[in-house]
């Protein structure tokens, strides 16, 4: 298993080392995308997120196979939940191992900011007084 690509109702991100680990890889780097109180200076109740999975998953994929060709990576973990999700829960995780610690984390900033740029998952911003659905590429 070289890379895992899911979507998911709730992420444990308790399982991602183990995903990660390799004998080979002296390097692991993982990003936690949380959903946070505050957004241009608005408390947030809630974020709530759809997706097209089928689209989805394959442009995972295509990410995780060229941070892995790219990078010369061992394993991969891109895995995004949908659904409604409170302040501080976990939204996204993406994960990279490899022999060096400059492959990983290089390929880590990639493996977030290209999913945020092209998988076709949607945001609706919860407030106390009104919803926003917020573009999914920014």
């Amino acid at each position: 298993m070289k890379k895992v690509i899911e979507i998911v109702d709730v992420i444990d991100t308790a399982k991602v080392y183990a995903e990660l680990s390799d004998a080979n890889s002296g390097g692991i780097c993982v990003f936690v995308g949380a959903v946070r109180e505050f957004t241009n200076n608005e408390e947030v109740v809630a974020l709530e997120f759809e997706t097209y999975e089928a689209m989805a998953l394959k442009e995972m994929g295509k990410i995780a196979d060229t941070a892995l060709a790219k990078w010369g990576l061992n394993k991969v973990v891109i895995r995004h939940a949908v659904g409604e999700k409170s302040v501080k829960e976990p939204v996204v995780i993406v994960g990279a191992s490899s022999a060096h610690r400059d492959a990983c984390f290089e390929a880590c900033r990639f493996l977030i900011d290209t999913l945020k740029e092209t998988v076709p998952i949607w945001k609706k911003e919860k407030f106390k007084n009104k919803s926003v659905w917020v573009s999914a590429h920014p």
